[in-house]
């Protein structure tokens, strides 16, 4: 399987900044990449959600999927019960992903909110998501003040639920960081057990395609899980 979950440890901390920027990279090492946001929620059913940002910034080469979408800014099962829309269900969240990890060779699932938001029926979580795939998630964070108990939190959550964490991006860092965020770029590793993998700069979602792919190559270097083609090695990004 080559799947990677992209959570984060709350919401707006740029995880789909951070999902653009994996997907731009893949793209740009000449993998066929999709995307899927199992639920969108907070934007009108003909609004642009996080799925058009992403395509505005890595391109129309990548395939884009929302499952569901509700119009209040709650979290999905929530938002789906005020709507009286159907709520999503873990399975038909995993069986898109392996359709879609049939066909790609790099699959990213970005989820909503924090990494423990009930996305559907049963009260499931993307923890559950990325089990249920035998997928690692990749958590993105802010780089302030609490960052390290919410990252601490969200590692030991993963590792609770038996799902890999290979590393955190920061997914906005200020020009000028202040001594918060300097000291948590250093403490970061030791108090969650895993690598700072990438950093993103601060106002980097506000790019243009062209400039923001230019760029990404060097806010990470996190290995995406991909798959190895015929007559070459895995990608590693």
């Amino acid at each position: 399987m080559s799947v990677l979950v992209v959570t984060g440890t709350s919401t707006d901390v740029g995880k789909t900044v951070a999902t653009a920027a994996l997907a731009a990279n893949a793209v740009a090492a000449g993998l066929r990449v999709a995307v899927c946001k199992p639920a969108q929620t907070g934007v009108t059913d003909d609004g642009p959600g996080d799925l058009q940002e992403i395509r505005r910034l890595a391109g129309d080469r990548v395939r884009l999927v929302e499952l569901a979408r509700y119009p209040d800014p709650l979290a999905p099962d929530t938002a789906a019960r005020r709507s009286g829309r159907p709520l999503l269900t873990l399975e038909e969240i995993v069986d898109t992903v392996r359709m879609l990890d049939a066909e790609y060779d790099l699959t990213l699932v970005e989820g909503a909110g924090g990494l423990l938001v009930r996305l559907g029926a049963g009260g499931f979580t993307l923890a559950d998501v990325a089990a249920a795939l035998g997928a690692p998630a990749v958590i993105v964070a802010a780089a302030g003040l609490g960052t390290l108990n919410h990252t601490a939190l969200t590692v030991a959550a993963l590792r609770s639920s038996g799902v890999e964490c290979p590393g955190v991006i920061i997914g906005s860092w200020p020009t000028a960081p202040d001594l918060a965020e300097r000291c948590n770029l250093d403490d970061l590793p030791d108090v969650t057990g895993v690598p700072v993998v990438g950093r993103i700069p601060a106002g980097s979602g506000a790019l243009d395609a062209r400039v923001f792919a230019t760029r990404a190559s060097s806010w990470s270097d996190l290995p995406l899980p991909t798959k190895r083609r015929a007559g070459g090695a895995s990608a590693v990004l």
